[in-house]
């Protein structure tokens, strides 16, 4: 059955036409983990359904399975299901957590009012460093949707003898990758540090989302949130309480949503990150945002175990998702010890060779004491360096947000000689781009303008 590989064009803004290949239509109904070459991890159905349970078994290569036949590239699985279950984090089965899991979260967070600070973090060090000894997601950063569709694109490429392929840019302007700061504000302390932190970024010529708790933890004075808007920062809803109990129940859920949606219209909100991570992308649709910040990239030191396997956009429904892909200052201070930037380079500079969205979030509670804010202001320092260097696009979530919206709206075209342009609302800052083959690898090349000529 040949198919247009959704998830590549999502990607890519190609044309249809270089993304089909041929699905196998009676794949078997077990769901596990095999590879598409020799980097590339999947989870879902394949033809010959010998899958693992584990991540960390010894994986089944389904690329020897592929063949090519008068109808081009024939899969034995659908790549569209495959990159579906990364993304939507199906491969850790997050939907379905298991009672016990559930019970001891709802007891921590009922006795962690009464717990004193050493104890609690005692706590979350030993849950965490359990879960992180896992072998997938990778860490500190994990490629999987990446690789998947790369190794895609580039056997489309073998099998039509396509020498490039143009494609819509990822970023603006021919910017090499982006970059969001983003402020989770946890406690009345912390909310009322917020005009020193933006005071901060200010002189660097920085600006930042801040994400406000609307009930309970602390009120939300008109004045504050006007002085962020006024002076060029973003306002979005953290959570409705960060309690640790908004995804534990459906129904809790969906009364709960209700309320953060009225509170994002009343608030102006755009945005919406949960309490401490915590996520079920299928119950994503009850909320009434423009974009999202709750998945990680690789959870592997989260409250929830889990992540997305990518370090782009992508969209849940209606809603995007802008996953955080690098590491939480909470984490680096409060359960490591560690006062660097190190980590926060290394994972920036990662996902620049990806050409992907650097997202950083950093909790006003945790950087009000003297050696943090050190850290803080080295971090900032870093980012204004890096954005000059790498010709980082740094934005606002918002502002991605919007770009990504426009580019997904935006196709190529072209007219038969090899000469293509790009087409639709907002393609004035759009560039052109090709994906080549050099060797096994797939490497892109952006031209200056949105128009361009191939060797196709």
């Amino acid at each position: 059955m040949k198919k247009v590989i959704q998830s590549l064009v999502d990607r890519y803004r190609l044309l249809e036409s270089m993304a089909q290949c041929c699905c196998e239509s009676d794949l078997h109904p077990a769901q596990g983990f095999f590879r598409f070459g020799k980097d590339a991890i999947c989870f879902g159905r394949c033809r010959s359904g010998r899958v693992a349970d584990s991540a960390a078994a010894p994986l089944d290569d389904v690329f020897e399975s592929i063949s090519v036949n008068g109808q081009g590239l024939c899969l034995p699985f659908d790549p569209d299901e495959i990159v579906g279950n990364l993304l939507s984090e199906r491969a850790f089965a997050q939907g379905e957590r298991s009672l016990l899991d559930s019970a001891v979260r709802g007891a921590y967070y009922a006795l962690r009012p009464l717990l004193f600070k050493d104890i609690r973090k005692y706590f979350q060090r030993a849950y965490m460093t359990a879960k992180s000894k896992a072998s997938f997601p990778d860490w500190p950063l994990d490629w999987s949707v990446e690789r998947t569709l790369e190794k895609l694109l580039a056997e489309l490429m073998r099998t039509q003898e396509l020498a490039s392929v143009p494609f819509v840019w990822f970023w603006p302007d021919g910017c090499s990758c982006a970059a969001i700061l983003t402020h989770d504000v946890e406690t009345a302390k912390g909310r009322d540090f917020c005009p020193q932190l933006m005071d901060l970024e200010e002189k660097k010529g920085l600006r930042s989302s801040f994400q406000l708790v609307p009930e309970r933890r602390y009120s939300i004075r008109p004045a504050l949130l006007a002085s962020m808007r006024e002076r060029g920062f973003e306002v979005n809803v953290h959570d409705l309480n960060h309690d640790g109990r908004l995804f534990v129940d459906h129904a809790r859920f969906l009364r709960r949503a209700k309320a953060i949606n009225q509170y994002g219209r009343s608030m102006g909100a755009r945005g919406f990150r949960s309490g401490a991570l915590y996520r079920n992308l299928n119950w994503f649709g009850a909320l009434d945002f423009e974009y999202d910040m709750s998945v990680p990239n690789v959870g592997r030191w989260e409250a929830q175990y889990g992540g997305c396997c990518t370090v782009m956009p992508y969209f849940v429904g209606t809603l995007l998702e802008l996953p955080l892909n690098t590491v939480q200052d909470y984490v680096l201070f409060e359960l490591w010890g560690k006062y660097s930037i190190e980590l926060w380079k290394e994972q920036a500079r990662m996902i620049r060779e990806k050409n992907g969205l650097i997202s950083f979030l950093i909790h006003p509670d945790y950087v009000m004491e003297d050696r943090a804010w050190g850290v803080f202001n080295q971090l900032l320092d870093f980012i204004c360096q890096f954005q000059a260097q790498e010709s980082v696009w740094f934005a606002l979530p918002g502002q991605v947000n919007d770009w990504w919206r426009q580019r997904a709206q935006m196709s190529v075209a072209g007219d038969g000689q090899g000469n293509w342009r790009i087409e639709g609302p907002g393609s004035e800052r759009a560039r052109l781009a090709f994906a080549e083959l050099k060797g096994d690898s797939v490497v892109y090349r952006v031209t200056e303008g949105r128009a361009g000529r191939s060797s196709l």
